[in-house]
């Protein structure tokens, strides 16, 4: 799977980068037909705490799934759309299977 990270309106630190790329790489764990992986981290503008944002879009053979989540921090917002995405694969791959 190709991993790319793209950070907006800041610059992402080595620690950050390799925390996303070792997270999302653990969905191979769950469907090995992912393609790609395209991760966006951006602030948001916002005057609030939650303005951390994550971004994780999966390319799979016949179609994608997409995670977007807003919490305090980067990693917290990585682990929600790891989450979302996994339960995602999981109902991919169960209707990949009865097909």
């Amino acid at each position: 799977m190709n991993i790319t990270v793209q950070s907006v309106r800041f610059t992402a630190s080595e620690h950050l980068t390799q925390f996303t790329e070792q997270k999302v790489s653990k969905l191979e764990h769950f469907f090995d037909g992912i393609v790609k992986a395209e991760v966006i981290l951006k602030l948001d503008k916002s005057e609030s705490s939650d303005n951390k944002i994550a971004e994780i879009r999966l390319k799979l053979p016949g179609g994608e799934l997409f995670s977007k989540k807003q919490t305090r921090t980067f990693e917290e917002a990585v682990d929600l759309a790891y989450d979302a995405l996994r339960k995602q694969l999981l109902k991919w791959k169960e209707k990949v299977r009865t097909k």
